[in-house]
């Protein structure tokens, strides 16, 4: 447990092979203020390695004081580089997702930063209510958003695990970057579509309100994952915002950040769907 921007936290973190795969290519960082999750792509070895030279590099946003978008987005123009170097068999690129939420503050209000690029996935539990804060970068989210497919048949889509950002990709990477004001009691859940395939999100909203503490929550949604089927690798981070000693509000964002990059607390919070 820690406290950070006024903000008292505990977390937990799980993470399994799955029970198909040889490897275990998902990494995850879960600190006093950095909670994000990785799963590498590209086979033996360079999935495994892309996934820990992200986290290795954000690790270091630890080390600054508040966290800004531009912080969090140079650090990924980095890792893209980075994986992008990194040897493959021929005709396989090394890459990885990269998502979750980096605690910061604007003005002294503290907020979540949510960080996504791919088709890892950031929820926020508020209330009760569980609310994907990230947006898949994925073609069936594209099928999705178009009306071609239901979220329900996403998940079984032959082109499920098919990406279409990431870092390792030729182009700049193009993370999606916001605030969300921090409230007393939040839940925040970071995890690999290693979970999110094998449970429904009312299953995992159902654990989440059951099991009270993080890391007990974070194993079971690991283990039911795995119950379910297991078929590729799943890693979970939970965080709970235990207590708040300022209440979210307070004045305008800094000068180098734009009124739009903060999300409202609203009946559907950030942009899930």
């Amino acid at each position: 447990m820690s406290g950070a921007e006024g903000v008292v936290l505990a977390w937990g973190a799980a993470t399994h092979r799955g029970a198909r795969r040889p490897l275990n290519e998902d990494r995850y960082l879960a600190t006093s203020s950095l909670f994000l999750v990785a799963d590498g792509m590209g086979g033996h070895e360079a999935g495994e390695v892309a996934s820990a030279t992200a986290v290795d590099l954000l690790e270091g946003l630890g080390l600054l004081g508040a966290v800004r978008r531009g912080d969090v987005a140079q650090v990924l123009a980095v890792a893209n580089e980075r994986v992008r170097a990194i040897a493959t068999q021929p005709g396989r690129g090394a890459g990885t997702t990269v998502s979750g939420v980096v605690l910061t503050e604007r003005d002294g209000v503290p907020q979540w930063l949510v960080v996504n690029l791919g088709d890892s996935r950031t929820y926020l539990m508020s209330r009760g209510r569980l609310e994907q804060v990230s947006v898949d970068h994925s073609e069936v989210q594209e099928m999705v958003d178009a009306g071609m497919i239901t979220r329900s048949e996403a998940m079984t889509h032959p082109r499920r695990h098919v990406v279409t950002r990431a870092l390792g990709s030729p182009e700049a990477p193009r993370p999606d970057l916001w605030y969300v004001p921090v409230e007393s009691h939040d839940r925040v859940l970071v995890c690999s579509d290693g979970l999110t395939s094998e449970l429904a999100d009312e299953r995992v909203a159902l654990v989440l309100r059951e099991t009270p503490d993080p890391q007990d929550a974070a194993d079971r949604l690991v283990a039911e994952a795995l119950a379910a089927g297991g078929r590729d690798n799943i890693t979970v981070v939970v965080v709970d915002a235990v207590a708040l000693s300022q209440g979210p509000g307070g004045g305008p964002p800094g000068d180098d950040e734009a009124d739009e990059d903060t999300r409202p607390r609203a009946a559907g919070v950030g942009a899930g769907r």
